[in-house]
Parts: C-alpha cells; structure tokens; sequence
C-alpha cells in the first residue's frame, strides 16, 4: 500500500500549487450572512454551533482551547465553530467508467486529471482556512468526506482518490439533487465531470442546487480525441457506460459527431449560464495549472467586477 506522503505528491503537484497559491477560491454570493473573505465569527460564547475541532495555532484565543482533548492527547487544538469558516466547498467527482477513456497514453485520462484537479482545489481551500469536503459518485455518490479545515480530512480525500469505485454509468441528475437535499448550509458545490448523461437530467439536478443558492462550478472534462475526433482509418471503439464495442470507418462519421459534441457542450454552457453557475470546458491535454490559474483569475475578476 502507498503511504500518504507518495499519494500526495501524485495528485498535489508543485508546479500547480505555485501557480494557484495566490488565488482564493471565493464565493460569489453572501453565504450563511457573512460576506466572502470575512473568516472570523463576530459571534461569542455559547450562541454559535461547535463544528469541529482544528490544531492550535500561534494568535488563536485560549479561550477557545479544548482542555479536555489535551488531556487525553497532550496536544492543543481549538474548538471551531461554523461561523469561523467562510464558506463550506462541497467537491464531486464523477468516477464512472466513462471517465477513464485515454486516447494518449502520455497524458492523464480524464479521471486522472479530475482527481488532480479536487486535490488541488481542496488544498487551496483548506489553505484559506475554508472547509472543503469529498463525493465521488457514479449513478450514486458512494463515499461522504464531510467539509472540514482539518489536514487529516484532506488526507482522507487523498486516499478516496487513489482508490476510486468505478461505475457502468453516470447519473448526474439524481446525485445533484442527493447533494442539494443533504447539504443545509449554503456554499459552493464543484462538479468534475464528463457529464455523458442527457443534459435535461444535469439541467434537473442543477436547479435544485440552485434554488437552495448553492454556488455551482462545472468543469466539464474531455479527452483530446473526444473534441477533435482524430482517427483516419478503420477503428475499433470500445464501448464504455453499458454500450457495445463497434468497429468503424470513422472518416464518414467525423463531421456528424463533431457537431453532436458541439450540440452537446453549447447546451451544457447554455443551462450553466441560465442558473449562474460557472462553467470550464477542460480539455485533459491542457496543463492542469493553466486550467487552475486561468478559471481562478477570471473569477476573481468577475468578483472585484461586480
């Protein structure tokens, strides 16, 4: 078995973290009352609700130490409450069997990359001091890692990633609204996903996160060969998501399926654009810290912007 450090260091890579370290993930909308980039409950005493606990750090008020924890564990940690966080991330991943196509066995399949991509924004998130929490999912989201601040949770997600439960199929629509009927408190919710699933359906889901003022963010991932169709001579194709295997001359077939991708993507833009969520078509032969730095900036600027 892998020990964490050598799992980290597959899913956190450096040169992504430099580029993204100054960029904050930040809500867009007032979450809970508080505006984003306010950090610090303005509440005292008893009036605000125990959330979890988180190590001691030099500034902290020792008011707020748990005596009774370093008894037992000779360590200080401070009692966190659910004001002191900003907002509450919510990251799903699609590992459905989808996900693993890789035309380029020099680049990542795009469940691979969308691994990378929750490491590195969970990491972000919990550097700001924000909670950030873990559901992969298939036709049903089979692992819960509640948001939280503390490192051992990110490691938690660490190991959920290097051993994925891959799904026949995809079901996107009823995961969305699992995640809007569980999660109470307001926050951003980040889907990674291929979406191979009718866009009416994710249409569905996506709403009920939205009436309950979930910010939503969609990073929609292809394969390189999935946008450009590449192949010139008789192919093979395997069918993945409960579809047969079929063998093509894929050259009469390239202008038809390039404009259904076209069709497809345009739709998913149009419905994310409708309900305000953010949406990044990502393409897996793209460096991950271009993607990162590139969406988080433009935020960033739509924020100062509005």
């Amino acid at each position: 078995m892998r020990d964490d450090a050598s799992i980290s260091t597959k899913y956190l890579d450096p040169q992504v973290l430099n580029q993204i370290q100054h960029l904050e993930v930040k809500a867009r909308m007032i979450v809970a009352g508080y505006l984003a980039g306010l950090h610090k409950s303005p509440y005292h005493g008893f009036s605000v609700e125990f959330a979890e606990h988180r190590e001691y750090v030099p500034g902290d008020e020792l008011k707020h130490l748990d005596w009774k924890v370093y008894a037992k564990s000779d360590r200080f940690y401070i009692k966190q409450y659910e004001e002191e966080t900003n907002f509450r991330a919510h990251i799903l991943l699609d590992t459905s069997e989808s996900m693993l196509f890789q035309s380029d066995k020099s680049l990542p399949s795009k469940l691979e990359y969308g691994k990378c991509i929750a490491a590195s924004l969970a990491y972000l998130i919990q550097q700001q001091q924000d909670a950030v929490g873990l559901y992969p999912f298939h036709h049903k989201i089979y692992k819960t890692i509640q948001p939280s601040t503390h490192r051992n949770k990110l490691m938690d997600m660490m190991r959920v990633l290097e051993n994925p439960e891959i799904g026949k199929d995809t079901n996107v629509g009823p995961v969305l609204q699992q995640v809007a009927g569980q999660v109470g408190r307001r926050g951003i919710v980040i889907l990674i996903s291929d979406l191979f699933n009718p866009p009416k359906r994710f249409q569905e889901g996506l709403a009920q996160l939205i009436a309950k003022r979930h910010d939503v963010i969609v990073f929609h991932l292809f394969d390189r060969a999935e946008l450009t169709f590449p192949f010139e001579r008789l192919t093979k194709f395997e069918g993945l998501e409960k579809y047969d295997d079929l063998l093509l001359d894929p050259r009469p077939l390239r202008k038809a399926y390039l404009e259904e991708v076209e069709q497809f993507t345009s739709e998913i833009r149009r419905v994310c654009l409708k309900t305000r969520a953010d949406y990044t078509l990502v393409d897996t032969a793209t460096k991950l810290d271009v993607v990162l730095s590139t969406y988080l900036s433009t935020r960033a600027g739509e924020k100062k912007g509005a």
